[in-house]
């Protein structure tokens, strides 16, 4: 899948994956794909959440080796 801007996320607790997620959605334009890769588990719910209220889409989301790995198009 392609994407515009990837953020590494791993090892950050709760709420920084949620945090810097916002603030790379912040830099990207309507339409762009952000890719977050993060190993707090909370991210799971965490993320997904902020994406609907932030009337974003969840594109794809997996799980890899311990790594939760998201595909997020701006809205």
């Amino acid at each position: 899948m392609n994407t515009d801007k990837f953020l590494d996320a791993k090892g950050l607790a709760c709420p920084m994956p949620i945090v810097r997620t916002k603030k790379a959605m912040d830099e990207l334009s309507s339409g762009q794909v952000l890719e977050v890769h993060a190993t707090d588990k909370g991210a799971k719910n965490d993320i997904a959440a902020w994406v609907q209220s932030g009337g974003h889409e969840l594109l794809k989301q997996e799980e890899e080796n311990d790594v939760l790995k998201f595909w997020i198009q701006k809205g």
